[in-house]
């Protein structure tokens, strides 16, 4: 009897263990779906594709692809100003035009003012030197006298330059379209409303095209206003020594009376009016002053 009792319960045992078995192993919900044929869900994360997270490199890398700008890539303005001191301005004005031409640069004005027995000689001219050449020019214009002071100014014009080539391509789009319009207009009026529209169309695109020439213009060629004055005419920097103390203090006792004989020749017709006015009035006022008396 107790054999039979082991032996049922074995048995079940058994039983209970296989059944165990046979429901862990029922097939996932991704086999499932592959022996049925069955599509998945493409929300789940079972068959979400693994994506590793991007490092900040190439977080930063994806950034700068995504909005289309590229470091470097910038558009800038650069205007200066460049004062020198030289013994000959005429001359060294000669010499400043070769350094913008071997650049590849040219010259939009100058002014030249000879020496006077009033004024010493001067000259200004406007240089324009392209800006991939403008560090090598700066140091070869140094190079002919002594330096009284360098200004750059850098300005970006980027968003500009995007901004009217964005607007020139959507002009140009709009044109191409109406001109296809103006083919397949039937009607008069039809005709003369698309030339109306291309004839606005096609102003406003030459008016930013002529924007954009002038801009790519100042972007390409720096601007550079060069002054030349000769010795004497600004004074130089600190002095270093004694003697070079005394040179510049007889220098601006100099200038500074050059300045006053001008001022005096400019104020002398005045003086002299005044003078003979005021002799008129002496004399008005003393003949009425002897007719009082001899009443």
């Amino acid at each position: 009897m107790k054999r039979t009792l082991v032996a049922g319960a074995v048995l079940i045992a058994l039983m209970l263990a296989g059944c165990t078995a046979t429901s862990g192993q029922e097939p996932s919900a991704a086999s499932t779906s592959r022996q049925t044929g069955s599509q998945p869900d493409v929300g789940s994360d079972v068959f979400a594709p693994a994506v590793p997270a991007p490092d900040a490199a190439g977080a930063a890398g994806d950034k700068s692809i995504s909005s289309g700008t590229v470091i470097g890539a910038r558009d800038v303005i650069t205007t200066g100003s460049v004062s020198l001191t030289v013994k000959d301005p005429l001359r060294s004005a000669e010499d400043a035009v070769k350094v913008a031409q071997r650049a590849g640069g040219r010259i939009d004005s100058r002014t030249e003012n000879p020496a006077t027995p009033n004024q010493p000689a001067s000259a200004t001219l406007a240089l324009r030197i392209p800006s991939d050449a403008l560090d090598r020019s700066l140091i070869e214009l140094r190079k002919l006298g002594r330096v009284n002071f360098v200004s750059l100014n850098a300005s970006d014009v980027t968003q500009q330059t995007q901004d009217l080539d964005a607007r020139i391509t959507s002009l140009r789009t709009s044109v191409d379209r109406l001109l296809g319009l103006m083919t397949s207009a039937a009607t008069t009026a039809d005709v003369i409303a698309v030339e109306t529209a291309l004839a606005e169309r096609q102003s406003e695109l030459e008016s930013l095209q002529s924007q954009r020439e002038s801009l790519s213009d100042q972007i390409d060629f720096s601007t550079v206003m060069l002054e030349l004055f000769a010795e004497g005419t600004i004074a130089g920097g600190t002095p270093g020594d004694f003697w070079s103390g005394i040179v510049t203090g007889w220098n601006a006792l100099v200038a500074a009376l050059a300045g006053l004989v001008v001022g005096l020749g400019v104020a002398l017709p005045w003086i002299l009016a005044l003078a003979v006015l005021a002799g008129i009035v002496l004399l008005v006022i003393r003949l009425s002053t002897r007719k009082r008396k001899a009443a």
